[in-house]
């Protein structure tokens, strides 16, 4: 019984996480599992750290990096916080 109260909670957790940055925009170009190269030109997202993932999105944000898909990416992400990016990191990743 504890096994799964505290399978609910992490889930509970996990989905209010989520809740604040769509995933569902992001999973058009990189994929159900992350995998995908964004339109052929990104990082296989699933193969990223956390932390890599916080500080691209916050980069994007920012303008601080990217490559050819920076302009799209910073259109995704301008309407989030940083905290909101940092949480949605600790989501998706390794």
């Amino acid at each position: 019984m504890k096994k799964i109260a505290l399978s609910i909670v992490a889930l509970t957790a996990t989905t209010v996480l989520m809740a604040e940055v769509n995933a569902g925009a992001c999973l058009g170009c990189h994929g159900a599992d992350w995998s995908k190269a964004a339109l052929g030109k990104s990082k296989n997202v699933a193969e990223m750290t956390h932390a890599e993932i916080a500080t691209a999105l916050k980069g994007y944000k920012d303008g601080s990096y990217g490559g050819p898909m920076k302009g799209l990416m910073k259109g995704q992400v301008a309407k989030y916080s940083d905290a909101d990016l940092e949480a949605f990191a600790q989501t998706i990743g390794k």
